[in-house]
């Protein structure tokens, strides 16, 4: 369902994606609305799928598990099951935080969180070893510091 924003409403969403646990009564003064019409919008934008859920923003420490990078090439490009194959698996696996499909080179941009690199490298092979998933080629960076975190 689409449905169309005001001002109010892109305030609320820029509000929540900072602020996920904020109150309604704290949100509804920022947003210059009583608490009972911004809970209204903000249960119009859920209904509306706009969003789509609240998340915990985690900083874990460096030493309890490693962040990688990975660009991954499908060797398959002869139609959309071979993306289906990749991306079902995606959705299924834990250490997968975010899956992009891309343009350019390589068709998948993912971010992982393991344990270790050993549990990167098993993992990784695993995809690479599985028919089904028809992935070429894999470019993997660990991250080594956190600079800024997007929002």
């Amino acid at each position: 369902m689409t449905i169309p924003l005001d001002r109010i409403d892109q305030h609320i969403l820029a509000i929540l994606a900072r602020q996920g646990r904020i109150s309604y009564r704290a949100l509804a003064e920022q947003v210059h609305l009583t608490p009972r019409p911004c809970q209204a919008r903000v249960r119009k934008l859920e209904r509306a799928g706009i969003i789509r859920g609240y998340h915990a923003e985690l900083a874990l420490p460096q030493h309890d598990s490693v962040v990688v990078l990975v660009q991954v090439a499908l060797s398959d490009q002869s139609g959309r099951a071979a993306q289906q194959a990749f991306e079902h698996a995606m959705l299924a696996c834990e250490q997968v935080e975010d899956c992009w499909l891309v343009s350019g080179e390589f068709n998948y941009q993912l971010r992982l969180r393991c344990r270790d690199l050993a549990q990167f490298h098993q993992l990784s092979a695993a995809w690479l070893e599985n028919p089904q998933l028809r992935i070429g080629r894999l470019l993997s960076s660990p991250q080594l510091q956190q600079i800024k975190l997007g929002r």
